[in-house]
């Protein structure tokens, strides 16, 4: 039964939580398309609950033309101003206007690199890093390595893009493994 298996104890009892345990976070994620997904999520999560964002998720994806960043970069003022009204979102104009400024230079490290994934993944030498934790308190919410990312994406222009910021993004997307050692996914991510 799923309930029983040992997970990281941030997922809780919630079942939308456990369910994005079991499945996404910490899964290595190649494709830009997810990576964008990943990255506007994470942003709007600054300063909030992951379980906000995720309850949110389906709203940001209406909103937000399916995280299509090639439409978010074409965003008018009218559009942004819509989204602003948007109830099913969080209704930040920094934010939003974060997303149209990170999907403009996310399709601008695609055009340096080939791919915002080759990119990503290359601050790691494209493959994870597998962390031992044994506890959740044992995992930072910063490392060096992220700093590094969160600097590089700064001085391209991006926003919200903060080393704690770039830290959970790194974990929701498998450039590192931060599931406690003894959850079922350590081993299967």
């Amino acid at each position: 039964m799923i309930s029983d298996k040992s997970r990281c104890s941030w997922c809780g009892q919630d079942p939308l939580y456990m369910a994005y345990h079991d499945k996404e976070w910490g899964t290595p994620v190649y494709d830009d398309e997810t990576l964008f997904e990943f990255l506007i999520l994470e942003t709007f999560q600054a300063g909030l609950s992951w379980i906000t964002i995720l309850r949110k998720r389906e709203n940001f994806r209406k909103a937000f033309d399916g995280f299509d960043y090639k439409k978010i970069a074409e965003y008018s003022q009218e559009k942004i101003d819509e989204l602003l009204q948007d109830a099913g979102i969080i209704r930040n104009k920094l934010k939003v206007n974060a997303a149209v400024v990170n999907a403009k230079l996310f399709m601008e490290i695609q055009k340096e690199f080939g791919s915002f994934s080759q990119y990503f993944w290359s601050f790691v030498e494209g493959k994870p890093i597998k962390n031992t934790f044994k506890s959740l308190i044992d995992i930072p919410a910063n490392t060096p390595l992220s700093d590094t990312l969160s600097k590089a994406l700064k001085k391209r222009g991006f926003k919200f893009v903060g080393t704690t910021v770039i830290y959970a993004f790194m974990q929701a997307t498998g450039l590192v493994n931060d599931h406690i050692s003894s959850c079922f996914r350590y081993e299967e991510v």
